[in-house]
């Protein structure tokens, strides 16, 4: 692995979120529906926390992770298209566990506990496809650590983003995944899947990633789609529940659940670096955070792991966008961008937009 330069995080070999051991991802993907399932298997995580803070979520099985129930726990994390319908996929991913012999201990058997969340994907290929049980259960078979897949893929792929002028000139979201190493061995990695209605932004210099393409061929600044959309006389959300970016989160800390409940809500300070406007009535953002602990955790490690988590966020949410590729008629930014001459891109630096 390259030794990094001073001051600067480097990534865990993978460079993604299965550099945290113990965690498998697979997919499931239909390109010709634009629409599929991702699956992060997690069976030997000690603690498992959410937070939800869009305005148009849809999930399964999250309440059941409060710091004030029992279980606090789950054995995978399911992202899928397909809206509400997309939930469904979760019951594939229980009857694998369950072949497995993996679930929550009870007087009856084994109960496997599978988190899901969904993003709205209905309005990109066909309207009436959805991952079921099935798209789950390959999925959960599909699963391995290693090298994860990006882009148009699983959960991302009828992914889409900058939609606050509507979806004409919306631009391909996807799924992206990335690692932070950290000291003494701590290891944080996200995996985002980005359908935003919102612009995609880059922390690093405030450059503009991805905004709504005008009828001149430019990419949109925020004020100036609000302003558009002032003069239109139409409300300042666009497509209400028609949104949503997902996030799980993974370290190899020993952390309490209290701990990492923190670094779930921390999970949405990365989407909110990359994402504006975020968080929106449009969206349904919802983050998870596993951990596996293999590394004792120090008193200051909370601190450390949260800024890490930010940065892991930050960088698999521009991932997820730069790594897609077109689907169904939607343009991604690479292909929207090699129409261009010069490459677009007039962002004031260190201005985000």
């Amino acid at each position: 692995m390259t030794v990094p330069a001073p001051n600067h995080w480097h990534s865990g070999p993978r460079d993604a979120i299965t550099d945290v051991p113990g965690i498998r991802v697979g997919h499931a993907t239909d390109r010709r529906r634009a629409t599929g399932c991702t699956v992060i298997l997690c069976e030997d995580a000690r603690w498992v926390a959410a937070d939800v803070r869009g305005g148009a979520p849809g999930t399964r099985e999250v309440d059941v992770l409060g710091g004030a129930n029992v279980v606090r726990r789950c054995h995978a994390v399911v992202f899928a298209g397909g809206s509400a319908f997309g939930l469904a996929a979760a019951d594939g991913v229980m009857r694998f566990l369950r072949e497995q012999g993996i679930g929550f201990e009870t007087t009856a058997g084994r109960v496997p506990i599978v988190s899901s969340a969904i993003i709205f994907d209905l309005g990109v290929g066909d309207p009436s496809a959805f991952p079921g049980p099935e798209d789950g259960y390959a999925a959960a078979m599909a699963a391995k650590g290693g090298r994860v897949a990006q882009g148009s893929v699983g959960a991302g792929t009828g992914a889409t983003v900058a939609k606050l002028l509507g979806v004409e000139g919306r631009l391909k979201g996807g799924l992206g995944t990335a690692s932070v190493a950290g000291p003494r061995g701590l290891i944080a990695g996200a995996l985002v899947v980005t359908n935003a209605v919102g612009n995609i932004v880059d922390p690093a210099d405030g450059s503009l990633v991805a905004g709504p393409v005008s009828p001149s061929g430019d990419m949109t600044h925020v004020p100036d789609a609000l302003e558009q959309r002032r003069r239109r006389m139409e409300a300042l959300v666009a497509n209400p529940g028609e949104n949503t970016t997902l996030v799980c989160v993974a370290t190899n800390a020993s952390l309490e659940h209290h701990a990492l409940q923190r670094l779930a809500f921390q999970a949405h300070d990365g989407l909110a670096r990359t994402i504006l406007p975020c968080h929106t009535i449009a969206d349904g953002d919802t983050a998870f955070a596993i951990a596996i602990p293999a590394v004792e955790a120090n008193p200051d490690d909370g601190l450390v792991l949260g800024a890490m988590v930010v940065h892991a966020v930050e960088r698999a949410a521009l991932k997820s966008v730069r790594l897609a590729t077109p689907v169904a008629r939607v343009p991604s930014v690479n292909s929207f961008r090699s129409t261009k001459n010069p490459p677009l891109d007039r962002s004031p630096k260190r201005k985000p937009v």
